[in-house]
């Protein structure tokens, strides 16, 4: 059974930081590509960061290049996403995403498996 186990959520103000982290268990975690996406309200779930099995290769969509920085630690099975500047437009629930094969996610059809999400409010 996979799990992903998004934290790191809250409150934070504009310009702010947060971090989110997603502890992964029930597979060989580097094997796997790994990703965040987020739904804000109202909206459609959107791709946000990918990353490949080794790290060595990630990444973003337009919205968040230069602010938001996807790394992750295989020999902790915990991927992460360092979230700088952020904005109000940044506020969603912040999901982890995880695949089967070693290359990158960037649409959500390639996902195998979602955590219950993290919800992330940034206030102007």
């Amino acid at each position: 059974q996979v799990q992903l186990v998004e934290s790191g959520g809250g409150l934070v103000q504009a310009g702010g930081s947060l971090r989110l982290s997603c502890a992964a268990s029930g597979r060989t975690f580097s094997v796997d590509a790994m990703a965040w996406f987020r739904r804000a309200p109202g909206k459609e779930r959107e791709f946000v960061a990918t990353i490949n099995w080794s790290g060595g290769t990630t990444f973003y969509a337009d919205s968040v290049k230069g602010r938001f920085t996807i790394s992750r630690d295989n020999a902790k099975n915990t991927v992460y996403l360092q979230m700088n500047s952020l904005k109000p437009e940044d506020t969603a629930v912040y999901y982890c995403a995880e695949a089967r094969w070693a290359g990158l996610i960037a649409t959500a059809d390639k996902v195998n498996y979602w955590g219950q999400g993290t919800q992330v409010t940034v206030s102007s």
